[in-house]
């Protein structure tokens, strides 16, 4: 209405159209509002004071169809908050106690793990059906199905947010399938009038992308697990972690690991030509970035999903760089990443020094992620037994041999918990990935 008397016209159509629907708009809310409010004053009227002499009585007196308040959405309940994990553990704690103690796992977590609540319905069997509510604490509802995922998963998410492969943000695709991918590019040229337009083909072919499997055991005492406290909780959960990631992360940057058929994949530095320092200094690392850089010029790539992966100790190196005047080289990067001249940097200690010698320098890879493909599972599968019989090495003889020492866990009073995951790589492109070597940037 302003912007029509500041016309000086009437409303047009258009606007004659937005004014009316918003005029009716506002009408419908406010009937709502009266509406609202009659609810309102309804509910409170309804309201019962809390039953019952002790928490389990009130609990229920509070709960729907329990007597109290049937606006409410149920009970509620206070848990202490536990690290990412730490809930994955201790079904396994409960399993394996459970059994030592001639108890039922879902009793001993009752007992033991009472500010946990969800790893007891994890293991309380059998759950009565129910329809899918919004409170899956309780075993009356069927959202309790859903905390066996929910847990794994909790222990999934906290191993992607330390491995590199995970933290890169790679191209997803499935397992076992094959993709075209383009090599040569086909060819344009400037045409005068009536002149003859070039022809030409790009040039293709395909890739497969097969399953693999990383795999790891971790043997710990029985002891450990009966009187385990919560460091000792964290201690089973980052060892489970640390056990998946130290492979991975290794694997995927060794420029020494090659493919094995059937086994594992090539690391993605695999044959690639490595760039040398030109020195230690702030400078020498623009130069040599600038020609790492280069090649992807030169390969016709762009830089965009372009990343950086070094080691903590590398980028916090690059962030103690001050200039003459004290300023910082690199003010954006720091010991858990950032960025360097726009480019963004993953950080992680599990990555091979040079040579396999922390004196030579670690590496400085460059990966462009819109060019590499990962496969992954998603999940991390976890066994735990304590009848079988182990070579404590961490490269066992395949196959075993005479001289081959296997250890009894049950003999040793040791139990070991097994995690596995499936997950492979494949770059698309022969220039995806480029890496200086040996760098000692101080």
């Amino acid at each position: 209405m302003d912007e029509a008397s500041e016309r000086g016209e009437t409303l047009n159509a258009e606007e004659k159209e937005k004014y009316d629907t918003l005029d009716l708009e506002v009408k419908e809310i406010l009937e709502h509002l009266v509406r609202m409010r009659a609810r309102e004053k309804s509910v409170r009227e309804m309201a019962q004071p809390v039953q019952g002499g002790d928490p389990q009585a009130a609990s229920a007196s509070r709960a729907v169809g329990g007597g109290g308040n049937t606006a409410s959405a149920g009970s509620i309940s206070v848990r202490r908050n536990v690290a990412p994990g730490i809930m994955f553990c201790r079904v396994l704690a409960a399993k394996f106690n459970g059994f030592k103690n001639y108890m039922s796992p879902a009793d001993y977590a009752k007992q033991f793990f009472s500010d946990t609540p969800e790893v007891e319905m994890v293991l309380r069997a059998p759950v009565a059906p129910a329809s899918i509510g919004t409170t899956p604490t309780t075993n009356t509802w069927a959202g309790v199905l859903g905390l066996p995922q929910v847990m794994a998963q909790e222990f999934v998410e906290l191993l992607r947010a330390k491995t590199i492969v995970d933290r890169l943000g790679l191209r997803s695709v499935p397992f076992n399938v094959t993709i075209p991918r383009q090599t040569a590019d086909p060819i344009a040229a400037w045409v005068g009038e009536a002149g003859v337009k070039p022809v030409s083909a790009g040039a293709l072919d395909s890739v497969t992308l097969l399953f693999h499997k990383v795999a790891g055991i971790v043997p710990m005492t029985e002891e450990l697990m009966k009187f385990g406290t919560p460091s000792a909780e964290l201690m089973v959960r980052n060892a489970l972690v640390k056990a998946c990631i130290y492979l991975v992360d290794r694997d995927f940057l060794d420029p020494t690991k090659t493919a094995v058929t059937g086994v594992s994949p090539a690391s993605v530095t695999n044959g690639v030509a490595p760039l040398f320092p030109s020195g230690t200094s702030a400078d020498n690392f623009r130069d040599d970035l600038a020609r790492l850089l280069g090649v992807y010029s030169a390969a016709n790539m762009g830089f965009e999903g372009l990343k950086l992966v070094m080691t903590s100790t590398l980028a916090m190196k690059f962030g103690l760089m001050r200039n003459a005047l004290g300023v910082k080289e690199f003010p954006d990067i720091s010991v858990a990443g950032g960025t360097i001249e726009g480019i963004p940097v993953i950080t992680s200690e599990n990555i091979v020094a040079t040579g396999g010698s922390p004196a030579d320098g670690y590496p400085i890879v460059a990966i462009n992620t819109d060019m590499v493909a990962l496969a992954d599972e998603g999940e991390v599968r976890v066994d735990m037994s304590r009848e079988a019989s182990l070579q404590m090495d961490t490269a066992p003889d395949s196959p075993t041999t005479a001289s081959t020492v296997l250890v009894s866990l049950w003999q040793r009073n040791l139990i070991a918990i097994k995690a596995e995951r499936f997950i492979t790589w494949l770059k698309l492109h022969t220039s995806a990935v480029q890496y200086i070597q040996g760098a000692k940037y101080l």
